[in-house]
C-alpha cells in the first residue's frame, strides 16, 4: 500500500515506508546492577559508544532500587580519561506527586534543593526513593551532542518513582553541563548505599 501525503500544493505518493525519511534509535549497551556502588558508561570500554557517532544519546533506567532507604538517584559526567565526575552543571528540577493514601493530592512544585547553579555535584534524577519492594525509580536521561567541542552539553530527564513515604511522583529535570570539551563518560549512583537492582540501557539516536 502506498503512503500518500496530501497538502494544498498537491499529492505525493511514496511507494514504500522505507523511502520516508525517519530517525532510529540504536541499542548500544545495557548495565544491570547487583549491589553496585555505581554504574558507569565509558566511551571505548566494554563496547560502549559515547562519541560523535551520534548527536544524541538516551539512557533509560528501569526499576532502580536502592539498598538504603530515602536516597537520591543521580548522575554526573566527565571528559577525556578523567574520573572525578565533577563537571559544572546548571539545572532545574520540577516535582509533581500524589499521596498513595490520597492524604496529599496533585502537588506541583519547583525543588531548588535538587537543582544546581554552576555546581559540580552529582545531579539528582529522583529524590526520596525508598528501599521497600514497591519503591524504586524508572525514567530516562537524554544528553545532546556530548562530543561537541563548540557547545555546552544540554540534557533533560524524566522519571516516575515511589518515595519512602508513599508518594507516587514524576520529576522533570533539565539543564546543561558547562563545558565545551567532549564528554566521554557518564556515571549513575544513589547518594548513599548501593544500587540493589535495576537496569540502565544506552541508545544512540540517528
Amino acid at each position: 500500500m502506498a503512503l500518500v501525503k496530501l497538502n494544498n500544493r498537491g499529492v505525493r505518493n511514496v511507494s514504500t515506508f522505507g523511502s520516508v525519511a525517519s530517525g532510529s534509535m540504536v541499542f548500544i549497551k545495557k548495565l544491570t546492577a547487583s549491589s553496585s556502588a555505581t554504574l558507569s558508561f565509558v566511551d571505548g570500554t566494554s563496547d560502549v559508544v559515547f562519541d560523535d557517532t551520534y548527536k544524541e544519546y538516551l539512557f533509560t533506567f528501569t526499576n532502580m532500587h536502592p539498598a538504603t532507604d530515602n536516597v537520591e538517584f543521580s548522575f554526573q559526567v566527565d571528559t577525556g580519561t578523567n574520573t572525578s565526575y565533577n563537571q559544572t552543571i546548571t539545572s532545574t528540577y520540577i516535582d509533581s506527586y500524589h499521596g498513595e493514601t490520597d492524604d496529599t493530592t496533585a502537588v506541583l512544585e519547583y525543588r531548588p534543593q535538587h537543582d544546581q547553579a554552576q555546581g559540580t555535584a552529582f545531579q539528582t534524577l529522583g529524590n526520596d526513593i525508598g528501599n521497600a519492594n514497591d519503591e524504586h525509580v524508572s525514567g530516562y536521561l537524554h544528553i545532546f551532542n556530548p562530543s561537541s567541542s563548540t557547545f555546552v552539553k544540554h540534557f533533560m530527564a524524566r522519571n516516575v518513582r515511589m518515595s519512602h513515604d508513599n508518594y507516587l511522583a514524576a520529576q522533570h529535570i533539565a539543564g546543561y553541563v558547562n563545558t565545551t570539551t567532549a564528554l566521554t563518560r557518564v556515571q549513575f549512583k544513589f547518594d548513599s548505599g548501593n544500587i540493589d537492582a535495576g537496569d540502565i540501557c544506552l541508545y544512540g539516536i540517528k
